[in-house]
């Protein structure tokens, strides 16, 4: 009924204890209601986050640190929206933001996108009907092109350079219409991409080529709520689901038994010239069956049962909530 968006500070990384676990309880620092469930939230920069809202509004909140205050910095008032944006109950949730500074983009259960500009009142961009279904999530590709995921098991491009209101490319899962949920793309190689969806799989796509996902793994027993590739180490993935799991998946190989040539899967061992060696460290992701080759898949969070909602991970420390009402930290990902 009564929600709102909260700061926490959980203390350096650097005043860690003896096996690097934080001393003393996470503080909050401040909060500021806010109207609707939060659907999606993201840092737009230092001080500014950008929130979701269930009503269809799109709000940026500016945290001052100077007195520890939030305050609405800027709003878009049913951005998203079903029948027209000015009927009261009109409002259609808004599902997913993503920023890159200073541009914003939202997505929504109206099928709409809506591109914004954090100095402008207006947005940049809208395109109305961009979906005939819910669309859950959006992510950049570069800076002109986003990859929106839609309720009918559909990733399409889009590229916001054509004035035309199509995407420029649609890729989908084969066969049932399995709603999608999630979707990340990853850091280094723009063109592979990992979507989750209502069925628990786990989906790599390489945009490059085909229409339909590089390979399909079997990951949780029920919906997947978020997919995150490491952002500095991008070997390393993290899926979370209504099943109440967290898994980390590891591509990495192991360099201890390997030292100078990568191992492919025991079929051949191959020695790479320095340039190419990058990518085949990365097509890790892309090989037909990543987990014979070499995948540790490790559940996080093996005693869980309420649904993990949403996750992040930064450095060696990923966060996570759950509908036990509560975030945790953990700050030893790598030990």
């Amino acid at each position: 009924q009564d929600n709102r968006v909260s700061i926490w500070s959980v203390g350096e990384l650097g005043n860690g204890g003896l096996n690097g676990e934080y001393q003393g309880e996470p503080q909050l620092l401040c909060d500021i209601r806010h109207n609707g469930d939060v659907m999606d939230m993201q840092f737009l920069d230092q001080e500014r986050i950008v929130v979701a809202s269930s009503t269809g509004t799109v709000t940026v909140f500016r945290h001052h640190q100077s007195n520890q205050t939030l305050s609405a910095n800027q709003r878009w008032e049913k951005a998203h929206y079903h029948v027209d944006q000015d009927t009261s109950c009109g409002g259609a949730a808004c599902t997913g933001v993503i920023c890159n500074n200073p541009e914003i983009v939202s997505v929504g259960e109206d099928g709409r996108i809506n591109l914004f500009r954090a100095d402008q009142k207006d947005a940049v961009r809208t395109i109305d009907n961009a979906d005939s279904s819910t669309l859950h999530a959006v992510t950049f590709l570069r800076t002109t092109e986003i990859l929106t995921v839609n309720s009918i098991g559909q990733l399409k491009i889009w590229d916001f350079r054509q004035q035309r209101n199509e995407p420029s490319q649609i890729f989908s899962l084969t066969g049932d219409r399995v709603p999608l949920h999630c979707v990340d793309r990853h850091p280094n190689q723009q063109h592979i991409v990992a979507t989750g969806g209502q069925d628990g799989m786990l989906s790599i796509w390489d945009i490059r080529q085909g229409t339909i996902p590089v390979s399909l793994l079997n990951a949780h027993e029920a919906e997947m709520w978020e997919v995150h590739f490491h952002p500095s180490n991008p070997d390393h993935l993290f899926t979370c689901s209504e099943d109440g799991s967290l898994w980390h998946w590891d591509t990495s190989t192991d360099i201890s038994e390997k030292p100078s040539f990568l191992h492919q899967g025991g079929r051949s061992t191959t020695y790479f010239s320095h340039n190419t060696i990058n990518q085949s460290v990365v097509s890790a992701w892309l090989s037909n069956d990543p987990t014979k080759d070499r995948m540790e898949i490790t559940n996080l969070i093996p005693n869980q049962t309420l649904s993990v909602n949403s996750l992040d991970i930064l450095g060696p420390c990923l966060v996570y909530g759950t509908d036990a009402e509560a975030i945790y930290v953990n700050r030893q990902l790598f030990a």
